[in-house]
């Protein structure tokens, strides 16, 4: 490792050392090696490619998928000093020009671009004339058909190599499997790369799963815990992001949408209000966030089931990456397994395709279901073996009660099969339950031998049941578009007593309101104990006049200078700031995240907040 990258981490950055195996990378890189890295959202990514780029000759070609990313990354970088651009369409001519020949000046250290214009011959020709240090490619799943964020003009980013073969290749990704990363080498010819594959863990996140029942209202208690945080909310369609948002609007938070429906302008300003102010709920389609790269989000809930665990990963690992507290909360219910089948029978991908995105969705659910350490499950859905329990999921926190289910999972099987196979949860449950209807009275189901041995559990308890029993591959949903339920091979099995089956205990409704109860009344306890759990940082009572007022100044800089706060300083450097508490400027400059530009720019000014006597 050259004296110089520990001076640049140090010096540019604010950083006193590598983390995991950032300094081999940026040794491998600098020395003109090529490597692919998987290395998790928040585990410093960027540093592996900006370092060397600060440490070889030329400029570094970065390679980025979305406008909003190319933004901040390189508004980041003008902030510590780097001389750095982007080239993309929402440029006029007469920028664009000017980049180019910034370019040709040898004057940028980095320039960021998206995938389509890289390739185009201008660029190409362009990028031919001057010294080029080496390609980053940023989001490297994109190249895999079986990726969730599929773009298929990665594809064509192997033409790098044979183009400028003497130029170094980093492609970067936190999320694959291992499909997914060989097509990553073989689509973009990195068999003669080295691979360096970090832990996937995000020990930062906490992981927790609730069952649907009133998911707004359940929404709703989860975001009091974070009143005044950044967040995402994200729902499976148009319609239900904008009533959510409506909805949270209504209940005091400042939420707003983001779809593909709305129009390009709102989209736009909403996205523009979320990176770059404090406390913005985004309710959004999974069309949100590739790319995002604000650091300070501390939650992301998913009012639906997503698609598949890549995603599931991805989508939450938009929380926390500046490695403070951040919580992942999923509601899902038996309707999202239905829905999901549905879009992938209905889907025009071939037979294949369906396959694997039935095996993807199968894992989701398994993981939803367990009872057991959901860390350990994600980590080895992605090769990794975690040994101990993490400690910081629900199932960790809060080990859920089991009970042996075996003989209500052949009562509800049997229900199945003496309703021929042919009906969703609600008729099944009524049928078991003993509830006479009009519909179930025209099948004559009253009459069926299953008709009522069910009264002993609600009609949340079954359908809990019947969850589960789809989660663990015993029934299967109709995949034509009615939601029938029928049974698989494996629940023969069930039928004859050769299987045990042990379910999470499902409250009824009594336990359920005094379990409520006992949540509000633990809050209040909490508050009258003098130390108010603020938001997911937990900052005491005391310290949060000091902790508000660095969180001003900050803001007041970013829009004085129009960018996200975060450029400016990261959560995690302010509260380092509120526990150290600099009183000179060479103290300051030890605060992680505060390198040498950004001390000159604003060292004087949030030392003046830190050492003023605050509440006078």
């Amino acid at each position: 490792m050259k004296p110089q990258a520990l001076d640049i981490l140090h010096r540019v950055f604010g950083y006193a050392s590598f983390r995991g195996e950032q300094a081999a990378i940026v040794e491998h890189l600098d020395r003109g090696g090529d490597c692919l890295v998987l290395m998790p959202t928040g585990g410093g990514k960027s540093l592996c490619y900006q370092v060397p780029a600060l440490l070889r000759e030329g400029t570094a070609i970065v390679v980025s998928p979305l406008i909003a990313l190319m933004q901040d990354q390189v508004d980041a970088l003008i902030q510590l000093g780097v001389a750095a651009a982007f080239l993309n369409s929402s440029q006029s001519p007469q920028v664009q020009r000017e980049v180019e020949q910034r370019l040709l000046r040898r004057e940028l250290k980095l320039l960021y671009v998206a995938p389509e214009r890289l390739l185009g011959e201008r660029t190409l020709e362009l990028l031919e004339r001057v010294p080029v240090s080496l390609f980053a490619i940023d989001e490297a799943h994109c190249v895999s058909q079986w990726g969730h964020d599929f773009r298929p003009e990665y594809r064509g980013l192997n033409l790098l190599h044979q183009r400028f073969p003497q130029v170094p290749r980093i492609a970067l990704t936190a999320t694959a499997d291992a499909p997914t990363r060989a097509e990553i080498v073989e689509r973009l010819g990195l068999e003669d790369a080295r691979q360096f594959v970090a832990s996937f863990d995000r020990p930062n996140i906490r992981y927790r799963v609730v069952q649907k029942n009133n998911a707004r209202r359940q929404l709703k208690e989860f975001l009091e815990s974070h009143r005044d945080e950044s967040g995402i909310v994200y729902c499976l369609s148009r319609k239900k992001v904008d009533e959510t948002a409506a909805a949270l609007v209504e209940d005091g938070f400042t939420a707003m949408p983001y779809h593909a429906g709305m129009e390009q302008a709102a989209r736009a300003a909403n996205q523009q209000r979320f990176l770059r102010e404090d406390g913005v709920v985004m309710v959004a389609t999974i069309a949100f966030g590739m790319g995002i790269d604000k650091p300070d989000v501390r939650f992301v809930a998913h009012m639906d089931l997503p698609k598949s665990m890549e995603g599931y990963y991805q989508e939450t690992g938009r929380g926390g990456r500046d490695g403070l507290p951040a919580e992942a909360w999923l509601c899902y219910g038996l309707g999202d397994v239905v829905t999901m089948s549905q879009m992938i029978a209905q889907s025009e991908s071939g037979q294949e395709r369906k396959r694997v995105e039935r095996a993807k969705l199968e894992a989701l659910l398994g993981y939803a279901e367990a009872t057991g350490c959901r860390r350990q499950l994600l980590l080895r859905y992605f090769g990794e073996e975690r040994g101990d329990a993490c400690g910081n999921c629900d199932n960790c926190l809060e080990p859920p009660r089991t009970w042996d289910a075996t003989e209500v999972a052949q009562k509800a099987l049997s229900a199945v099969y003496r309703t021929g196979q042919r009906f969703g949860v609600g008729h099944l449950v009524a049928v078991l339950r003993g509830e006479e209807n009009d519909k179930l009275r025209s099948w004559n189901h009253h009459t069926l031998s299953v008709f009522g041995i069910g009264k002993d559990l609600d009609a949340r308890q079954w359908s809990g049941v019947f969850r589960h029993l789809v989660a663990a591959g015993y029934l299967a949903a109709d995949h034509e578009g009615y939601g029938a339920l029928h049974l698989t091979e494996t629940s023969r099995g069930v039928l004859k007593g050769e299987v045990r089956i042990f379910m999470r205990h499902e409250a009824a409704g009594e336990e359920r309101r005094a379990e409520r109860k006992a949540a509000r009344s633990g809050a209040r306890s909490a508050k009258a104990g003098g130390r108010t759990r603020h938001n997911s940082l937990e900052i005491g009572d005391e310290d949060r006049p000091l902790w508000d007022a660095l969180r001003a100044l900050r803001s007041r800089l970013a829009k004085e200078q129009n960018v996200p706060p975060y450029v400016i300083f990261h959560d995690a450097t302010l509260l380092d700031m509120l526990r150290e508490h600099p009183t000179s400027l060479r103290e300051m400059a030890e605060i992680s995240g505060v390198g040498t530009s950004k001390l000159e720019k604003y060292g004087e000014a949030f030392l003046k907040v830190l050492t003023e006597e605050i509440g006078d």
